[in-house]
Formats: structure tokens, sequence, C-alpha cells
């Protein structure tokens, strides 16, 4: 099989493009012929050395297949089912062996590329609307990055609501996509210097219940000062940075703020759990009412390619792998 490998952290330029001998599956897993698999932040934040990532590794983890083979215990695959999956190391890889309590079947109608760059974004989406802060009819959030795979997908489910949406975007041409999406109102932040200012003008001087911040450093102290009394951000990614340090009295000075940093794999902590939220993005899928942008496919030996823009923030939506 070919794979990406990297063999120390640093720059997009550490993944390396191999050949390696076909795995085979053990007990309680499956092996998979790699359809697309997707790309997102947590990638680069391994590959930078910010998360965890045991040396030498294959990269990646989520995609979708075919079954090739199931190893000894696996009941709820067979060899031919399309299937999808997500936090699995290893992703990167035109054959890849997927423990079967982490995959779930795609169902008729989803065709492969759009099930492996949907569940990682999809269920984040899902569980940043449903679970860290669950806005509700008429009240004003700020989204950022809402030309992001996340932010697509995060705004369609909020409006589905009721909850009207300010977005954060760079360039006109994200800003005609989060608006097709539906955002109610938008910030280019390349053009403002003052972004809690512009939200605060926004709601007339009122501030947003919730803040959905998945670009961290850049954009924390804003997000903070961009809430009402007793408003929530929710920190869901670092895509410019950690966020340092905070004084929780900043909290307190704020408005008696709530400050929460959640992480997919807590959300999705059981089989049960992981079929349902995969499931109802699926469902969305399906009847129309969730809308997948695919903003980008790289050959998967141009890992570093769709690295180097997905950091750069010059993509939208969903960027995709394929063998």
């Amino acid at each position: 099989m070919h794979a990406i490998e990297i063999r120390e952290t640093g720059g997009p330029e550490v993944q390396i493009y191999v050949e390696k001998p076909d795995p085979e599956p053990a007990e309680g897993q499956i092996l998979v012929e790699l359809a697309a698999a997707g790309v997102n932040f947590i990638d680069l934040y391994r590959r930078e050395g910010r998360y965890p990532l045991p040396l030498p590794s294959i990269p990646g983890e989520e995609g979708s297949g075919i079954v090739h083979s199931v190893g000894p215990g696996v009941t709820r695959f067979r060899p031919g089912d399309r299937v999808a999956w997500t936090t699995v190391l290893g992703s990167y890889a035109s054959r890849v062996v997927v423990p079967q309590d982490k995959a779930i079947v795609v169902p008729d109608g989803i065709d492969l590329p759009t099930a492996g760059g949907v569940l990682v974004q999809g269920m984040t989406a899902h569980y940043l609307a449903n679970d860290s802060y669950r806005a509700r009819a008429g009240e004003t959030v700020l989204l950022h990055a809402a030309a992001g795979g996340v932010g697509l997908l995060l705004t369609q489910l909020l409006k589905r609501r009721g909850v009207r949406v300010i977005g954060t975007v760079s360039t006109r041409e994200k800003e005609e996509l989060a608006r097709a999406n539906g955002a109610d109102a938008i910030i280019r932040y390349t053009e403002t210097d003052d972004l809690a200012a512009e939200v605060r003008r926004l709601t007339d001087g009122a501030g947003v219940h919730a803040v959905y911040d998945g670009v961290g450093a850049a954009t924390f102290d804003a997000s903070l000062d961009s809430l009402r009394t007793r408003g929530t951000l929710v920190l869901y990614g670092g895509a410019s940075g950690a966020v340092p340090p905070v004084d929780v009295m900043r909290l307190l000075w704020g408005g008696s703020l709530t400050l929460t940093r959640p992480y997919l794999e807590h959300f999705r902590a059981t089989v049960e759990e992981f079929e349902w939220r995969a499931g109802e993005v699926f469902d969305g899928i399906a009847d129309g009412t969730l809308t997948v942008t695919i903003g980008g496919t790289y050959p998967l030996a141009e890992a570093h390619r769709a690295h180097t823009e997905l950091a750069a923030r010059r993509t939208t939506g969903k960027l995709l792998l394929v063998p």
C-alpha cells in the first residue's frame, strides 16, 4: 500500500509519501480500501507536535472506503461494506486498519467521498449545536471561520433552529459562501480593527449569547469581548495557535461568562453515541437539510499541499485526500 509517513514533527514537508507492506486486521478490526481521507486541523496539530503523535507514524484520523477483509471477532461488518470512520490514526493510507467500534456503514445514496469528509466536522457541528451551547430560537451567536467545514455545517444546524448567526471570514468569496449557507451577517476580520466592537454594533450593544471559536489565539480576546452578560465561549480549536493560560477572573469581569473547551472524542464516547450523531448527520445529508461543501480534493501524495493551504486559510469547506 501507499501512505503518508511522518518521522519527525514539523511543517507540511515532513509528510513523506511511502510504500509500505499491506496491514492485516487483528481482533475486532477491519481492513478498508480507502476512497477518501478527510483533512482536519487536528492532523496539523499532530504533525506540528502540539498533540501527541507516536513517531514514525501515519497521520490522518478520518476517511471512508470499502471493507477489504475483517479480523477475528468482527460482527458489525463484512467485506464489501461501504464504511466511514473517525479518530483512527493512520487514515492517510490507501489501506487503513479500523477498529470496528470506530466505523459506521455509509447509507445508500451518500457517496463515499462525502462520507469520508463529513463525520469529523459534521459530528463536531452536531455536538457544538446540541451540547456545548444549545442556542435557542431568537438568540444571536458569533461563529468564527464561517466558511470553513465546521462553520458551514454549524450555520445550517443553527439556522434550522431559528438562531441568528454572525460569521467571520477573510474574503468576499468566503462571505458569499457563508451567506449562501445561512449566515445572517458577516464580518470580514481583515477589514476591521475591532472585531468585538463590530459585534456590539450588530447587536445594538448587547453582545452575543455565545461564540463558537475554532481559531484560537488570534480571536480569543475578541471572542470574550463579544459576549453579553452570562454568555458562553465555546473554544473548540486552535487553527491560529493555542490560547495562552487564562486568568479565570476575566470571566467574572466580563459578565459571569462561561468558557468551555470541548473535544469530539468525548462526545462520541460510545458506539451508541457515535451512531446517533453520525446518523443524524447522514440523515441531514440524505433529506437535503444539510449540504456538505467539498472545497478541495488532493492526491494522497500531496498531503503537504493540502496542509499548507488549510493552514493559510485559503480554503473553504472540506479538504479530501484520495489514493
